[in-house]
C-alpha cells in the first residue's frame, strides 16, 4: 500500500468552509475506512453512506452534498453502475462534485473516466488518505489522480506512443466487441455476422490495441463499466 507523504497531506490547506461528502461503496469495509481516513481533514464532513446506485439516489435527492465519493462497480440498484451511472449523475446532480473510488486498473477504463468529465480518481489500493486529497482538488475544479492511477495512465501513454486523444472504435470493431462479450466465441460471431473469422478476430485485436487493453477479462472489465454489456440486468434510467 503507498504512504502518503507529510507534503502530500499538506498540498492543499483546509478550506475556510466545511465540505458536505457522500461516499457509496458496496463493500461495508471501504465505507467504513473511506470515513476513517477523512477524519484527518477538518473541512470535510461524511453526512450520508449508499451501497448501490438506487440508495444513493435517494441520499442525493434528499441530503445536501457537494462531493460524492463513490465506487465505479456497484451492482444491485435500479440505475446501474460504471460508466453510465456517472453519467446519469452528472446530468441529474450537476452541482455534485464526483472523486470515483474504485479498485480497476484498466487503464482505458481510467482514461474513459477523464474523458466524460471525471476530475477525479483514487484507486482502493492507495492510502484512502488520497480522498481528501481528491475531494479537495474537485471543488477547486483541478484534476487528482492517486499514485496506481497514475501509474497506469502512464503505462496506457507509454503503450500509446505519447498520444492522448480519444479513442474511437469503428462501428464494426465496436459490433464485435459487444457480441463477444455477450458470449459468443469468434467462430459464432462470423457466422452471424456473415464475415470470415480471420477479419473478426483482427477487429476484435484491433479494437483491443486502440483501448490499451491485453487480456480478454480486461475488455470485459471495460465492456461492463462501459455499459456496452448488461451483466447484473440493470437499467440506466434517464
Amino acid at each position: 500500500m503507498n504512504e502518503l507523504s507529510d507534503e502530500e497531506i499538506a498540498v492543499l490547506k483546509p478550506l475556510q468552509h466545511r465540505l458536505k461528502v457522500v461516499v457509496a461503496d458496496d463493500h461495508p469495509v471501504i465505507l467504513l475506512g473511506a470515513e476513517h481516513a477523512l477524519r484527518q481533514f477538518p473541512d470535510i464532513d461524511v453526512v450520508a453512506q449508499a451501497r448501490q446506485s438506487t440508495e444513493l439516489v435517494d441520499v442525493l435527492q434528499s441530503v445536501p452534498c457537494d462531493v460524492l465519493v463513490t465506487d465505479l462497480a456497484m451492482p444491485g440498484g435500479k440505475h446501474g453502475d460504471g460508466l453510465p451511472l456517472i453519467g446519469y449523475l452528472q446530468r441529474h446532480f450537476p452541482d455534485v462534485r464526483i472523486v470515483v473510488l474504485t479498485m480497476l486498473e484498466n487503464a482505458a477504463l481510467l482514461k474513459r473516466l477523464g474523458e466524460i468529465g471525471v476530475l477525479a480518481v483514487v484507486n482502493k489500493s492507495d492510502d484512502l488518505a488520497h480522498i481528501g486529497l481528491a475531494i479537495r482538488h474537485v471543488v477547486r475544479d483541478l484534476p487528482y489522480a492517486s499514485p496506481s492511477v497514475r501509474a497506469a495512465l502512464e503505462t496506457l501513454r507509454i503503450k500509446a506512443g505519447g498520444k492522448t486523444d480519444d479513442v474511437t472504435l469503428s462501428r464494426r470493431e465496436l459490433e464485435v466487441v459487444r457480441l463477444f462479450v455477450s458470449g459468443l466465441t469468434i467462430k459464432e460471431i462470423s457466422t452471424q455476422l456473415n464475415r470470415s473469422i480471420k477479419t473478426i478476430s483482427t477487429q476484435k485485436n484491433m479494437a483491443m490495441r486502440k483501448l490499451g487493453l491485453e487480456r480478454d477479462s480486461e475488455l470485459f472489465q471495460y465492456a461492463q463499466s462501459n455499459g456496452l454489456m448488461n451483466l447484473s440486468g440493470h437499467s440506466q434510467e434517464e
